[in-house]
């Protein structure tokens, strides 16, 4: 079901392997002291064509009442979380706290609430929250006959509603600001812009319909979360159950991780695949999304990294949504380390001693109390882990930097900075078939591992360094390098009808230490299937924030697998020819310090 509801005016993290969800306890009156009184309450919702229950917390603050209405949050789960959990409940709690009504749920599919897993499609998941925002607004009850008569209205069932939650509850916001108008603010964390990019990452520039390197260990996790859910939660819902082949996720979404798991991509069956990751992300329905939005994205974050948010915030940008973006330094990765100081923590309530909460803060003050005085921050920021004092990490700017330094990649396998320093030469490589190069092992985090230092084997990679930086460099944004390649085994079989012939290979940028020690920058990669092995191609590199310190240099390395992704079927060795006719570019966004 999607639906646009009029209205008057113009316009967290993921909780991966969740716990068995926590028995509902009735919260007692409140006293005095109590800052807000907790109600669960349960919704039966109608989405995609099912009938099902949705469980929820009100959080309602002490002193709200018909005659005293507030704004209200609106949040869920990442997934495999539920309303439960640290971080969803610490929504309801912070906002409650702060003088909003907070009704926080679990999302379909997760904790105790019904429906399939559906990939926070807005025809379903948005739908369901859709009639959550009914609730708030008035218009209709949860099943024990309890309304919401003191949250802030704009119109008759026109609620003062905003979102926030990361990840899978970052992208139910758009997803359901996409089918419901009512909405007026949005806090999306940590969350995808394209499925495919995110679970099938191609970034060759202007390639977008050949698949690219399954991510098979995140994408595969998730599947095994989803599917598993009678050990997280024992006696599921009927409308939990699809069937034998897929027993907790939509048709489709079964399908596409089958399809990516099988290796072989034809191209009837890839279309369809690209085609569903893609209709049930924010790329196919941004257009419909006019709530004003603070994208808040995490630098360490293989999952869902920085080209995500940068995608989204850019295309709000120009439809002309009212929208700001922020990276901060935690994401889905590094999950042994946790938030940097100083940085927002939700489970902590640390909303005004943190950068960000205070720009959340804001955000909602300016949109749901429409305090049109306070000021709601720079267009653009982002997290410098080289600044010691957490009051100062943050720098700020009215864009994403732009490309602005060029080195070249020359033949003798130097990164050089000026075309006349480039030397012809002819390097190979070849790929093994197991794979020889380590990025991450990508739930290690989360599951308290450590994870082995990344590494590439001798001769299944190529690498161009640069001679010792003379004074620190800061890039902050995604790099580019423009590459020609030579295969001739990969170019036989290119045009076979199956995309997974096509020769693929990994891009990725290293910092080297005068002694010699190697850092792989958050651990992210540029995973590329190569549209036309006989033409020159561009590579898109994940975003980042780093500093190159005096005395180390970059190292631009393409290697031949990573261990976290498919890579080639079959042996294909790999020939580059550089020289000063048709010498390959790195670009980089580097801004001052």
């Amino acid at each position: 079901m999607s639906r646009r509801v009029p209205r008057s005016r113009a316009p967290l993290a993921l909780a991966l392997g969740a716990a068995l969800a926590a028995p509902l306890v009735l919260t007692p009156p409140a006293s005095a002291a109590d800052p807000y009184t907790v109600t669960p309450l349960k919704f039966t919702v109608q989405a995609g064509g099912r009938s099902c229950t949705v469980d929820a917390d009100l959080y309602r603050p002490a002193g709200v009442d018909r005659g005293h209405p507030a704004p209200a949050v609106l949040g869920t789960n990442g997934f495999g979380g539920s309303k439960s959990d640290g971080s969803t409940g610490a929504i309801g709690k912070a906002f409650a706290q702060r003088g909003y009504v907070s009704l926080v749920y679990s999302g379909l599919g997760f904790g105790r609430s019904g429906c399939l897993v559906s990939l926070d499609d807005p025809d379903i998941d948005g739908a369901a929250a859709s009639q959550l925002v009914d609730f708030l607004g008035g218009k209709r009850a949860a099943d024990d006959g309890s309304t919401a008569d003191f949250v802030t209205l704009d119109a008759p069932g026109d609620p003062r509603v905003g979102m926030i939650g990361g990840s899978y509850g970052g992208a139910v916001q758009l997803a359901t600001a996409s089918v419901d108008d009512r909405l007026d603010a949005l806090v999306p964390m940590i969350t995808w812009h394209d499925l495919a990019y995110s679970l099938d990452p191609n970034n060759a520039a202007g390639a977008p319909s050949v698949p690219g390197a399954f991510k098979w260990q995140w994408t595969n996790g998730f599947y095994l979360i989803g599917e598993g859910q009678p050990l997280l939660q024992p006696s599921l819902d009927p409308s939990r159950i699809n069937n034998l082949a897929c027993l907790h996720f939509v048709t489709q979404a079964c399908r596409t991780i089958h399809t990516l798991n099988s290796g072989s991509y034809p191209t009837d069956r890839t279309a369809e695949l690209l085609a569903f990751a893609r209709r049930v992300s924010p790329v196919s329905y941004l257009h419909r999304v006019k709530a004003p939005t603070l994208l808040v994205q995490g630098q360490a974050d293989t999952l869902f990294n920085l080209n995500e948010a940068t995608a989204t915030y850019r295309t709000l940008r120009a439809q002309g949504t009212p929208v700001k973006m922020i990276w901060q330094s935690w994401g889905h990765s590094g999950g042994l380390t946790g938030p940097a100081t100083g940085e927002l923590d939700l489970s902590r309530g640390n909303l005004e001693t943190s950068y960000v909460g205070r720009r959340v803060l804001a955000w909602f003050d300016r949109h749901l109390r429409k305090q049109t005085h306070t000021d709601t921050g720079p267009a653009f920021a982002y997290h410098r882990d080289w600044v010691t004092d957490p009051n100062r990490a943050y720098a700020t700017a009215d864009r994403v930097p732009a490309l602005n330094r060029t080195l070249y990649l020359s033949g003798d396998g130097k990164l050089v900075d000026n075309l006349n320093k480039v030397t012809r030469g002819t390097r190979g490589y070849a790929n093994w078939m197991i794979p020889t190069s380590h990025s991450e092992s990508s739930l290690a985090g989360l599951i308290g591992l450590q994870d082995p230092p990344p590494h590439d084997t001798k001769g299944t990679y190529l690498d161009w360094t640069s001679n010792p930086l003379e004074r620190p460099l800061d890039v902050v944004g995604a790099p580019r390098a423009t590459l020609k390649v030579h295969s001739p085994k990969a170019e036989r079989t290119q045009n076979s009808g199956d995309a997974a012939d096509k020769l693929v290979l990994f891009a990725k940028i290293y910092d080297v230490a005068p002694d010699g020690t190697r850092t792989l920058v958050r651990r992210l990669v540029a995973p590329v299937r190569v549209p036309d092995v006989t033409k020159s191609f561009t590579v898109t590199l994940p975003g980042i924030v780093h500093r190159y310190e005096t005395g180390h240099r970059l190292r631009f390395v393409i290697a031949a697998s990573d261990d976290a992704y498919f890579g080639n079927r079959g042996i294909k060795p790999v020939t580059v020819v550089s020289g000063p006719r048709e010498p390959g570019l790195l670009r980089l966004p580097v801004v001052e310090s």
